[in-house]
């Protein structure tokens, strides 16, 4: 198969994939880039909005919405940063990890399912897979 036929492939099995798991409901479900912020403060800890926007790849204003309905949730909190009182740190509180827990766990189970029902030599090419689409999402 051609690079271009593989990738438009790719592109459509990793889309469909998406798809799906983004219709697994999840209590207090949220959009793709509160998750992806959220994410990024549990992982990375307090970040301010500047390192978010660019870490997300988004102008400053679309993550100051994204925060904006972060924080009225209760899902991030906002706090001086220590070294310059004039910047802003947000972080994960405490209520946003418990529903990224819940929201990875429940959608876990459901590709874990899934999983369940593939062959072994199925899921030995899915774990090969996965270390490879992680390399291709670096290459990008």
């Amino acid at each position: 198969m051609e690079i271009e036929s593989t990738a438009a492939a790719l592109q459509i099995a990793v889309g469909r994939l998406v798809r799906r798991l983004r219709q697994t409901h999840v209590p207090g479900e949220l959009t793709l880039s509160e998750a992806s912020v959220l994410s990024r403060l549990d992982r990375e800890g307090a970040m301010t909005p500047g390192e978010l926007a660019a870490s997300d790849r988004v102008k400053p204003q679309a993550m100051g919405t994204t925060l904006q309905a972060l924080e009225q949730r209760g899902l991030v909190s906002r706090a001086p940063d220590p070294g310059d009182g004039r910047r802003v740190l947000m972080a994960a509180t405490d209520e946003g990890k418990r529903l990224l827990t819940d929201r990875r766990t429940l959608k876990t189970h459901a590709l874990a399912d899934a999983i369940g029902r593939l062959t072994d030599a199925e899921r030995d090419a899915l774990v090969e897979a996965a270390r490879l689409l992680d390399r291709l999402a670096e290459e990008l």
